[in-house]
């Protein structure tokens, strides 16, 4: 038993396991009772190179009778490390191998949802696509069908920032000075508009900053410096012509102030065989933060 997830007693105490792949170490914590008489949610981060922490809200549904298991993917968090590792070593396949093998290894004993947050919906959204044994549902939340449609989306938001936070950001990005405090308060004004409106911003946002900060191997390598634009092996990312291969119900959730804007969800809500969309209309990018009780409230229901 473990005390180390920070989940309020009113959840109860966390089971943590290691997987041990390849050489590689994913760390996992399980919250609930996995034979409980409802499907376990497994629960993806984003990032990619965040870590679970932001996402422990998510253990509500435990409340209502699903188990949640939370990880933080290779490269993050309490699972190992490669700062060392080449830029190709970090591929979309790597972590969809990942999540199989956790999957496997909990082995949850009569099917299970995934729960995905952005590049987590996403990652879920390339599992389903497989079609693998078990898979119930998806809750994809503010995530996207193709990093295209994501960089449109949040260039429009750029340009609607105030004029000298906007000239901040485009000053510094041409110059490749992304590391200057300048740009990073620039960035924090983006992220209080776009990424979290709560405030005071939750611990468990800035447990996850706090990780991401320490190695932002995998966030450098697969996206690039900022949210803003693409440099790695997601810029081309997309799932649009895929879409159809998923054959479980899909819940969208995203929020109006989203940094994955509406535009860049359609798609998703379009090209899915099974899907409906939700919109937060209080919320940008973690509605499950910013509109917690209503955020469990639909995805309970939804996995009903």
């Amino acid at each position: 038993m473990m005390t180390s997830l920070e989940i309020g007693p009113e959840i109860g105490p966390a089971v943590e396991g290691i997987m041990e792949r390849r050489g590689r170490r994913t760390w996992f914590g399980v919250v609930g009772e996995m034979a409980g008489d409802r499907a376990p949610v497994i629960v993806c981060h984003g990032g990619p190179g965040m870590t679970h922490d932001y996402l422990l809200p998510v253990a509500d549904l435990v409340g209502r009778g699903h188990a949640c298991v939370f990880y933080d993917q290779f490269g993050n968090g309490r699972s190992g490390h490669r700062p060392d590792a080449p830029a190709d070593f970090w591929t979309v396949e790597l972590f969809v191998d990942e999540l199989a093998a956790l999957i496997e290894h909990v082995s949850p004993p009569d099917g299970y949802h995934l729960l995905g947050h952005s590049w987590g919906g996403m990652l879920a959204l390339e599992l389903a696509a497989r079609r693998p044994e078990g898979l119930r549902s998806i809750v994809v939340a503010d995530a996207f069908a193709s990093s295209a449609d994501y960089l449109d989306g949040v260039a429009g938001l750029v340009a609607g920032l105030p004029a000298d936070v906007r000239s901040t950001i485009e000053e510094h990005e041409a110059a490749g000075t992304t590391e200057s405090p300048e740009y990073q308060r620039a960035v924090r004004a983006f992220y209080g508009r776009h990424v979290c409106r709560a405030r005071p911003v939750p611990d468990e946002v800035m447990r996850t900053m706090a990780a991401l900060a320490g190695d932002p191997t995998v966030y450098t390598t697969m996206a690039g410096p900022s949210e803003f634009h693409m440099t790695g092996p997601l810029k081309d990312w997309t799932i649009a012509d895929r879409l159809h291969l998923v054959d479980v119900p899909v819940l969208l959730i995203s929020g109006r102030y989203d940094e994955v804007t509406p535009g860049a969800v359609e798609p998703l809500r379009r090209g899915l065989p099974d899907a409906r969309w939700e919109l937060f209309e209080e919320s940008s990018h973690m509605p499950h933060i910013e509109e917690r009780d209503r955020f469990t409230d639909l995805v309970a229901a939804f996995l009903r």
